[in-house]
């Protein structure tokens, strides 16, 4: 059928109504005319999605789309992107967050392509493979855009035959000194793949490891086969190190400008608390502010790779500890926060409410749950500051939020 589309909304689609029903567009525009099929679901759900089939008239703002699943807002210019990303922001706040505040203008990522330096793929038909959006199906490629340039090559050298058994390749390359390490994740004792990891190693790869298939990637551990399991990345002030098997931000040129941004908006004092902290990335850039940081998390990876940076950087006043997010250190000024895509639960609120902390600098890869948390925080004692959306990914639809709150 033929729609008009209203607008773009958060996950980069094109909202327009088809008989009363709100419906979702993928691959349309704000103001355009698009020829769009339903997408299979059932007859009594009160949202359509669809897809676009045929551009009737387009937006000044579309471009020519780059052919690949996770790039959902590549057919908009990069300008466009910038704005609409800003929007969904904005929206999530008054809609989610039920609070009146301006949202500043979207930073750009430094690198609108060839920006990614983490990549996840499956094997599909002897190639590497991208999921489809929203689905368990398959699409192939011959070069992934996004990937920086390190790995576009790695790839390239990769005999499919060799990669056998595989159910996903992990790669993790660095801007910084231009390695690539490689984490297999497949069934199986390490001993059945010692001809993958030697074709990995012979295509470049300065380290492999092994981990099996489980709900969440990575969760059951991982085993080092080759080489080493971590290279140096520049993020802001610091060489840090990150793994292929580990979290650390994806687009370290961007994540750099935030994390100096996020430490000038922390301010100084006598004592910060980096929750959620992983390997420490925000945390550190805290510790020639502060007297004394705890980076605080879950993850044994990250921490021990926090620790050892830590010590090779010099750097004495920060701790790195294993703990619950709901047990805060006595005596903090400032919290700072880059949580998981559900956000802050309400009991980390209610303790972050109850903590001395004046100051908390908000990190978010999730609009929604985002807005749900500031909103809750400032109905209870907290005011929002600033909010300033980021894009650590462009050509798709995801944004990053920092914010300051303070009381």
């Amino acid at each position: 059928m033929e729609v008009t589309i209203e607008k773009v909304v958060a996950g980069g689609l094109g909202l327009t109504r088809v008989e009363g029903r709100v419906a979702l567009v993928e691959g349309a525009l704000e103001g355009e005319r698009v020829e769009a099929a339903e997408a299979l679901q059932d007859s009594r759900a009160t949202l359509l999605r669809m897809r676009t089939v045929r551009v009737l008239e387009a937006s000044p703002d579309r471009v020519r789309a780059q052919e690949l699943p996770t790039a959902d807002l590549a057919h908009a210019s990069y300008a466009a992107q910038l704005r609409y990303k800003r929007g969904f922001v904005q929206e999530a706040l008054e809609r989610i967050g039920r609070m009146e505040g301006e949202v500043g203008p979207t930073r750009p990522s430094p690198q609108q392509w060839a920006y990614r330096t983490a990549l996840q793929y499956a094997l599909f038909e002897g190639r590497l493979a991208y999921r489809e959006r929203g689905s368990h199906l398959l699409r192939t490629f011959n070069q992934d855009p996004l990937a920086v340039q390190a790995v576009q090559e790695f790839t390239a050298r990769l005999n499919p035959e060799k990669l056998v058994g595989l159910e996903e390749l992990v790669l993790r390359a660095s801007f910084h000194t231009g390695e690539v390490l490689a984490a297999i994740v497949a069934a199986g004792d390490k001993d059945e793949y010692a001809e993958v990891t030697e074709h990995l190693l012979e295509a470049g790869a300065v380290g492999v490891s092994l981990s099996a298939p489980g709900e969440r990637r990575f969760a059951r551990g991982s085993h080092l086969l080759a080489g080493q399991d971590t290279v140096l990345e520049r993020y802001g002030q610091l060489d840090l190190s990150v793994s292929a098997v580990g979290f650390a931000q994806v687009n370290p040129a961007a994540a750099s400008e935030l994390y100096l941004e996020a430490a000038e908006l922390a301010g100084q004092g006598h004592q910060a608390l980096d929750l959620y902290g992983g390997a420490g990335a925000l945390g550190l850039h805290l510790a020639d502010r502060y007297r004394r940081v705890t980076v605080l998390d879950i993850s044994k990876e990250a921490l021990r790779r926090g620790r050892a940076d830590a010590e090779r950087l010099g750097i004495r006043n920060v701790e790195f500890a294993r703990g619950d997010a709901l047990r805060l250190p006595y005596g903090v000024d400032t919290v700072v926060v880059d949580p998981p895509r559900a956000g802050l639960g309400a009991e980390v609120r209610d303790a972050l409410l109850r903590s001395d902390a004046s100051r908390l600098v908000y990190v978010s890869c999730d609009p929604a749950t985002w807005a749900r948390d500031v909103g809750d925080l400032a109905r209870r004692g907290f005011q929002l500051v600033s909010v300033t959306p980021w894009d650590f990914y462009p050509q798709t639809a995801h944004v990053e939020v920092l914010s300051l709150l303070e009381r």
